[in-house]
């Protein structure tokens, strides 16, 4: 199907625009931005200069994508935003591109961006993410996939979120919060492994306990730290899950939240 834009909308000749995409009234695209097949681009919708979105995308009303960074080192340079496929951004969300350092910003597909979700310069968002209303990622933050962070919550910068986590809404992330774990309270603490959201991701039953067990040892055995991470390394049979969870723990940036 031919691409259709709302005579209302301003957009720039120089912008790259695939098969089958709607652009409604009084939305604004900017030169270089390039959007894939299928997507929808609501009314005021403002796609900024270094937005590059995959296909069947659906921007909602009044929603900000690519707009220089709240940086103040930020010198006009050349970055982008990227956006992966199916992706679903939100009334008022604002997601902003990259600076110098690394350059881009990067949210994955299938994700859902729920209203007023700002992602800040140089962050990393995984796959099928879920953010709810209000959540708030700073720059050069590192969210795995399949991660749900509940409203209202945000998220310190330099952060990291491991896949496959999910964190409360209404709460603050200043450390680092492992893969596959429950978030809550303030300060943010351990609150066990996301069991049901893993059974609905496929994880068998012997996977999850093995994920229960790493992080008994982790909070529960009196270890330090350390010690810890080089017992769940060495005493542990070799699976995707611990290998993740070790890589997670050996680089963490911020120190990991606590029981």
């Amino acid at each position: 199907m031919p691409t259709t834009i709302d005579p209302r909308a301003v957009v720039s000749p120089k912008a790259q625009l695939g098969d089958n995409v709607s652009v409604g009234p009084f939305a604004i695209i900017e030169d270089d931005v390039i959007i894939g097949d299928g997507c929808k681009i609501a009314a005021s919708a403002y796609i900024a200069n270094g937005a590059r979105i995959g296909r069947n995308c659906v921007i909602h009303y009044g929603a900000v994508v690519s707009n220089v960074p709240q940086d103040l080192k930020f010198a006009g340079e050349v970055t982008i935003l990227e956006v992966g496929d199916n992706t679903v951004v939100r009334e008022f969300c604002t997601l902003h591109r990259g600076t110098a350092e690394t350059g881009k910003t990067t949210i994955g597909s299938d994700c859902l961006l729920m209203a007023n979700v700002h992602v800040a310069h140089d962050s990393v968002v995984g796959n099928k993410c879920i953010f709810a209303n209000l959540v708030a990622i700073a720059g050069h933050v590192h969210i795995g996939d399949w991660v749900i962070i509940g409203g209202g919550t945000p998220v310190h910068q330099f952060s990291n979120v491991g896949s496959h986590a999910m964190i409360g809404g209404g709460f603050r992330v200043t450390q680092d919060v492992p893969p596959f774990v429950l978030a809550a309270r303030n300060p943010l603490r351990y609150e066990g492994v996301n069991i049901i959201g893993l059974r609905r991701r496929g994880f068998t039953k012997e996977q999850i306990e093995t994920i229960e067990n790493a992080y008994r040892v982790l909070y529960s055995s009196g270890l330090m730290y350390t010690e810890a991470v080089k017992k769940i390394e060495s005493d542990f049979p070799p699976s995707e899950e611990v290998t993740s969870i070790v890589h997670f723990l050996k680089n963490s940036s911020r120190g990991i939240i606590r029981i």
